[in-house]
């Protein structure tokens, strides 16, 4: 029988449930059996299971009385995993699924995790991708990663102004930025990293300059026109974004009609970047 959920009186779960959780801020009763946690999970079997102080017997366990209460987990998360652990195969949505993963992780159930990373690839979207790279890199899933980089690849545009671009950690942002294959261009990068910047040193109460320090550091600033870095100076008056170094590397990069004294990747255009005339002098340097 699968864990039944606020109940109706007249289904009577206790009568042959026999334990509880309390589960989130509604304080949803989900009503499960001791023995199949038990057996399918670890961590639920540390969890019901109790020595008493002093005692040296693991045979003397005896099971706390609950009920368990579980604040930071959502009931219909909660209740995904006891589906899990019931019937060795789950419900998910979108909404649920990312959270439903981190349990998994947090249980040690790694054939959930593997559900749950199928179902984020099956469905995955502009919205959702950047929070699934998040969790992908957190939890160490490297194919998940892999799919939402190629994903972020393909429609990088659309992917830099929603939310979730965002609320990248300047760690994975960093990652994402490295790609030659983004369908952007740089100057629209530029932008995004910024808008993302203003965000991040709101959120983690740090300067702008200092927040960004990783990401910016791949930012292909040659590839702009003069006129685009003389608009990027001015704006960069205003929150130092960008270290002043990096700027002069891209004007020395102009003048001297190559990329001289600049990493070999900042010189080379992405598969979104639109092509300027300067662009040539750069090419044998990229090469």
């Amino acid at each position: 029988a699968l864990a039944f959920q606020a109940p109706h009186p007249s289904l009577s779960p206790l009568l042959h449930s026999d334990v509880t959780f309390v589960v989130g801020r509604e304080q949803q009763k989900v009503f499960a059996h001791r023995c199949v946690l038990a057996c399918r999970c670890q961590a639920f079997r540390g969890m019901l299971t109790q020595v008493p102080v002093g005692s040296q017997d693991s045979s003397s366990s005896v099971p706390p009385q609950g009920p368990f209460i579980l604040g930071n987990v959502q009931p219909e998360v909660f209740l995904a995993v006891i589906e899990f652990l019931y019937t060795n195969s789950v419900t998910l949505n979108s909404h649920i699924v990312l959270e439903v993963l981190t349990s998994s992780v947090e249980y040690g159930l790694q054939d959930l995790c593997k559900l749950c990373v199928k179902f984020i690839k099956d469905t995955l979207s502009v919205e959702q991708v950047c929070e699934a790279l998040q969790a992908a890199v957190t939890y160490g899933q490297t194919d998940l990663q892999q799919h939402c980089l190629a994903f972020i690849e393909g429609c990088t545009a659309a992917v830099v102004r929603t939310q979730g671009f965002r609320e990248l950690s300047d760690v994975v942002l960093t990652r994402v930025l490295r790609s030659d294959r983004l369908a952007v261009d740089e100057l629209d990068l530029v932008q995004a990293v910024r808008e993302w910047a203003h965000v991040s040193s709101a959120v983690l109460e740090r300067p702008v300059p200092e927040v960004a320090a990783l990401p910016v550091q791949e930012l292909r600033l040659p590839l702009l026109a003069p006129s685009e870095l003389v608009t990027l100076e001015s704006h960069n008056q205003q929150d130092l974004l960008i270290p002043v170094e990096s700027i002069v590397a891209a004007w020395r990069a102009h003048a001297l009609r190559k990329g001289s004294g600049v990493p070999s990747r900042l010189c080379r255009p992405r598969r979104g970047t639109r092509p300027r005339d300067h662009h040539r002098h750069l090419e044998p340097h990229a090469k």
